[in-house]
């Protein structure tokens, strides 16, 4: 993934619909989607580009196609890390855990706040 390629936020959305519920035809996607619903044509388009900058791939289905992602959420979630990190923090990752434990944002993943 290029450093420079960053997601909007309606691809963020659309990706995290992939990334969470694999393999998705365009209506699969929007029935993910809160109300109001977008257009068929509105997620078809974001679609399209996402494959066209090399987001997702493409199967064929019948006479449709499904989506899957073709960039890992994991790879995704590093570079926004590192984009935030840089911009607010500096570039310095110990900047920020001293912000998130200074606002509580820290601990254990298991226990409920």
């Amino acid at each position: 993934m290029s450093k420079g390629n960053i997601l909007s936020p309606k691809e963020e959305i659309i990706m995290s619909c992939i990334w969470l519920h694999g393999p998705l035809r365009v209506k699969e996607i929007i029935e993910l989607l809160p109300d109001p619903k977008p257009h068929f044509n509105t997620i078809s388009t974001f679609v399209r580009g996402l494959q066209s900058k090399g987001w997702i791939t493409h199967e064929r289905c019948g006479n449709t196609h499904r989506y899957s992602a073709k960039v890992p959420i994991n790879e995704y979630r590093l570079a926004s890390l590192e984009r935030i990190v840089g911009y607010l923090f500096n570039g310095k990752y110990d900047l920020l855990v001293d912000f998130l434990s200074e606002n509580g944002k820290l601990g254990n993943p298991s226990s409920e706040s």
